[in-house]
């Protein structure tokens, strides 16, 4: 799936792709077509740059409902012919949850899509998953035949359809099938359990990788093994030499560590940083100046991992590095930096930003830093974050950064984050929104009567609702 194209964070499309509290907002507001135009094109053209992550089915799905959005357009693009070209789940995976949630408001359309593409579509996995969370009994199994004709009865078809009773997120469909009164659907899928079963019973018995009496030598063969097959397995080889590794083999693991090759050379500088070996530190800003690029970013790895005060001074030190380790060093202090810390925290966001813009991974800890830190100066940068950035994640970071630096917090941005796409930046605006904006009330109140609401959200809700809360 290629990068989505993100829109610029002032216009309405860029706010619903972001799924900004003020996508809503703004889409209530704009001309009904211009509005929808903006939220099909959004759930059409999945906006998250990890969609497995980012939240924002729910966010969709409400704002269909308060626009009373039509679901032609997501039934143009299930049953497009496109979707027998392009089996990745990503094309249509949102809309389809997107569906789901508006089924379980009550929409019947909704729920006829998801079951005409469950018999019907390439995707046909997911939107039987949703429907094993909403539809009733009947309309689950009045899909068990034609999901089943989708398998050949020969053995490769079997296999097949053993691997998806095996692999199925929602159980509750097969188990139904596995009762039907109709003997033919009933012995297949029970079949296909049984032969699940036995597969991952015999993966279970053939286990790869060390085994207890491995030499540390074999340890870095085996993590090399695996490099030159494209797996990286120095972490679970690190932890392997924990178990196989004793004081004798020390010299041989820091030899390891400064110059042996890059599968045995990572899992020992993972594994001499995560023991706090007191030459670990050294040895990782040796292999950041002389290693290929995977010993350079195992070893920066393993230096966050790090939890000595040796390597919080280290990091005070090498923050004004312009490398990797720098970075890594401004990320550590942002963690587990103290209150002198500060300036070297608030100068590694500000060039972060500069640097990489509003969406660098490396923000993510440090704007945690800064709110954890108490950083009030950072929060016309956390700003930035907070509108500019396509992560929802990234962005509800920056409100809780906010809301511990920035005293504007709760009569601003708190208030566009009651309709915010993640559950726990709502859970945040809920405890913060000041009271005195009557949109904040009414969003409160319909938060807590909202079935499709998070628990942490809605307990959050009613501790503005208590005996001695003011809410108007």
């Amino acid at each position: 799936m290629f990068d989505p194209v993100i829109a610029p964070s002032g216009t309405l499309l860029g706010l619903l792709q972001r799924g900004r509290g003020d996508g809503t907002l703004h889409a209530l507001t704009a001309p009904r077509a211009e509005a929808l135009a903006a939220l099909n094109h959004c759930v059409l053209r999945d906006p998250r740059h990890d969609w497995q992550v980012e939240n924002r089915s729910l966010y969709y799905a409400r704002l269909y409902l308060d626009l009373n959005g039509g679901l032609d357009a997501v039934e143009a693009h299930l049953f497009d012919a496109e979707d027998v070209l392009d089996t990745d789940e990503s094309r249509t995976g949102l809309a389809l949850a997107v569906l789901g949630h508006l089924a379980s408001y009550g929409r019947r359309d909704a729920l006829d899509l998801l079951r005409r593409y469950a018999a019907h579509g390439s995707n046909w996995a997911w939107a039987l998953d949703e429907l094993a969370l909403r539809d009733d009994d009947a309309g689950l199994r009045a899909l068990a035949a034609p999901v089943l004709a989708r398998f050949a009865t020969d053995p490769e078809g079997e296999a097949e359809l053993a691997a998806a009773v095996r692999d199925a997120f929602e159980p509750r469909p097969w188990r139904l099938w596995a009762d039907d009164p109709r003997p033919s659907i009933a012995a297949r899928v029970r079949a296909a359990h049984e032969a699940g079963c036995f597969d991952r019973w015999q993966r279970q018995m053939r286990p790869t990788g060390p085994r207890p009496g491995w030499s540390v030598r074999a340890v870095f063969e085996w993590a090399q093994q695996g490099m030159e097959r494209g797996a990286a397995l120095h972490v679970p080889a690190a932890r392997c030499l924990v178990a196989v590794a004793g004081p004798e083999d020390r010299p041989e693991i820091l030899q390891a560590a400064r110059d042996g090759i890059d599968g045995a050379r990572c899992t020992a500088l993972r594994y001499l940083a995560d023991s706090d070996d007191p030459a670990a530190l050294d040895l990782i800003e040796a292999a950041v100046a002389d290693g290929t690029a995977v010993v350079v970013e195992a070893a920066v790895d393993a230096f966050e991992r790090t939890r000595s005060v040796a390597a919080v001074d280290r990091a005070r030190g090498w923050v004004r590095r312009h490398d990797a380790l720098g970075a890594a060093a401004g990320r550590i202090l942002a963690c587990r930096g103290g209150a002198r810390d500060r300036e070297l925290v608030l100068a590694a966001l500000r060039q972060a930003v500069r640097g990489e813009g509003p969406d660098a991974p490396t923000l993510w800890t440090l704007v945690d830093g800064a709110g954890r830190l108490g950083i009030g100066c950072a929060a016309p940068v956390l700003r930035h974050v907070y509108r500019e950035t396509a992560s929802s994640h990234l962005r509800g970071r920056a409100a809780r950064a906010l809301a511990a630096t920035d005293p504007s917090f709760a009569a601003g941005f708190a208030v566009e984050c009651l309709w915010d796409c993640e559950e726990t930046t709502r859970e945040l605006a809920a405890r913060h929104a000041e009271t005195g904006d009557t949109r904040v009330v009414e969003r409160l109140r319909r938060l807590a009567a909202d079935p499709a609401e998070e628990a942490e959200v809605q307990t959050a809700v009613r501790s503005r609702f208590g005996p001695d809360a003011a809410l108007g």
